[in-house]
């Protein structure tokens, strides 16, 4: 029999993994792959985007991680995704970084602050138990400089890294075959933007892509998974984060303005292994999976 497939995603923060791989994640579930989501901090630090629930603020009553973790579930459920889970143990876990150079980046108790090999560890436990031939994470620069990011994507990489050792931790040393990491290409929030111009608005402030710290050079991107079928169902997992997403946002403009594309097709950097199988025509992968045996 072939092996079960299996695919693991790295996050900083409830949330991201639906906005950068909610439809991959619905496709491959569909498909009857494991899919397993490790999310690093409960994101105590966002934004607190609906007014009623202002009190929920780290500022206020510090009680948004534990709102987020209920978002997740709702978010999970609508991809159709049953493991999810956040990195580390009920006696250690990570809490959200903030931002650069503010108070809370600074707390001994943060993400941003955790011992590389220490947090790295927490994730080969998972690398070994659910063996996935696919990681997802983002890239070095945590695709827009968000130090959770970075430390995600510092400790996922390692991870792989160190699950491969037979001298490290407890359990078979597993190899992982494919490792990408997210991307969104110039082009394709480009023409978002524009389509946004013509109805007299903007997405994040910006009339070009070169402006936003995540669009990356068209060619950076190898692999393009279509789950345009998974884009409502993305949609629906982005409502139910209420409070970091609004409906009224640039995510939804662009929905309701480039149709379902824009959030159906997404993009990624194959940083190990070798490009396999059909190609779209651009020379893009079109599965994660292909050329694994």
């Amino acid at each position: 029999m072939a092996p079960t497939r299996s695919l693991l995603l790295v996050h900083a923060h409830p949330d991201d993994e639906t906005i950068n791989n909610g439809a991959t994640m619905a496709k491959y579930a569909a498909e009857g792959v494991k899919v397993t989501l490790v999310t690093c901090t409960r994101g105590e630090e966002g934004e607190v985007l609906v007014s009623e629930l202002a009190h929920l603020a780290s500022t206020q009553n510090d009680l948004l991680g534990e709102h987020r973790e209920k978002e997740l579930e709702l978010a999970m459920k609508e991809l159709g995704v049953t493991d999810f889970r956040f990195l580390g143990s009920p006696e250690k876990k990570w809490r959200d970084s903030g931002m650069m150079g503010t108070p809370p980046n600074e707390r001994p108790d943060v993400f941003w602050q955790a011992d590389l090999t220490e947090a790295a560890l927490e994730l080969v436990k998972v690398i070994r138990e659910v063996k996935p031939q696919v990681l997802v994470t983002y890239d070095e620069f945590g695709g827009y400089g968000h130090p959770d990011n970075i430390q995600s994507n510092l400790v996922a990489m390692k991870a792989a890294e160190l699950a491969a050792d037979p001298q490290v931790g407890v359990g078979e040393p597993w190899t992982i075959s494919k490792i990408y990491w997210n991307t969104m290409p110039k082009s394709v929030i480009q023409q978002g933007i524009d389509k946004m111009k013509e109805i007299g608005s903007d997405f994040f402030g910006v009339t070009n892509a070169d402006d936003l710290p995540f669009a990356k050079p068209d060619e950076v991107a190898t692999t393009l998974i279509d789950g345009l079928p998974f884009a409502e169902a993305k949609m629906n997992a982005m409502k139910a984060h209420e409070t970091q997403i609004t409906l009224d946002g640039p995510f939804f403009a662009l929905s309701n303005n480039i149709g379902l594309s824009v959030w159906g097709n997404e993009y990624y950097t194959l940083v190990k292994g070798e490009p396999a199988g059909s190609r779209d025509e651009n020379g893009r992968e079109t599965d994660l999976f292909a050329g694994i045996a």
